[in-house]
């Protein structure tokens, strides 16, 4: 009985000590808050850490990623270049069939006109190739002298003032790819 009795007044004692704001209370709090503060300081130097770790681990993957990125992009480049011809190529492939069989045929035959109809068909075909891979003839028949398609070789005075600044006579064609000039127009020039 008696320790039931030093128990209730132990309990009396703290709602006493309660209610009359005990400075031992005081203490516990202010452990309490310092426990908080030390908590709350370590948890922000925590996060950070924590951040920099994963943003570090996010630059790493960025940087590999780019470095793949780079070396497939020179890897096919390399692969453009060097099978970048090969459309073209395999549509000439059977032009030069066709030279070779118009070669064997004009051993046989004496009849000029035949090889010219024979090389005007291969020529054809030639051209019509070259323009389905985007080839196009720079035209020169009565046209202004133009720098940006025209190279001119030749002046020729005294034409008259009509075909002064005019092509008067292509030498070599000039050719366009996909409206970039590949090979400039020789051309003679009205003065």
């Amino acid at each position: 009985m008696e320790e039931k009795d030093i128990n209730l007044e132990e309990q009396e004692l703290t709602t006493d000590d309660m209610a009359e704001g005990n400075p031992t209370d005081e203490v516990a709090e202010e452990k309490s808050d310092n426990k908080e503060e030390q908590d709350e300081s370590v948890d922000p130097l925590k996060a950070a850490e924590a951040q920099i770790a994963d943003l570090k681990d996010k630059y790493l993957r960025q940087v590999a990623e780019f470095d793949n990125y780079r070396k497939r992009t020179l890897k096919e480049r390399a692969e453009l270049i060097l099978n970048g011809g090969e459309k073209t190529i395999t549509a000439l492939l059977p032009i030069l069939d066709d030279m070779e069989r118009a070669i064997a045929n004009g051993e046989n035959t004496d009849d000029p006109q035949v090889l010219r109809e024979g090389m005007q068909l291969i020529y054809q075909k030639l051209m019509k190739a070259l323009e389905a891979q985007g080839v196009s003839k720079i035209e020169t028949e009565d046209a202004d002298f133009d720098t940006n398609l025209h190279e001119a070789i030749a002046l020729v005075p005294g034409m008259g003032d009509d075909k002064k600044g005019k092509v008067i006579d292509c030498m070599a064609t000039g050719y366009k790819l996909n409206d970039k000039v590949i090979r400039y127009a020789k051309v003679a020039v009205g003065q």
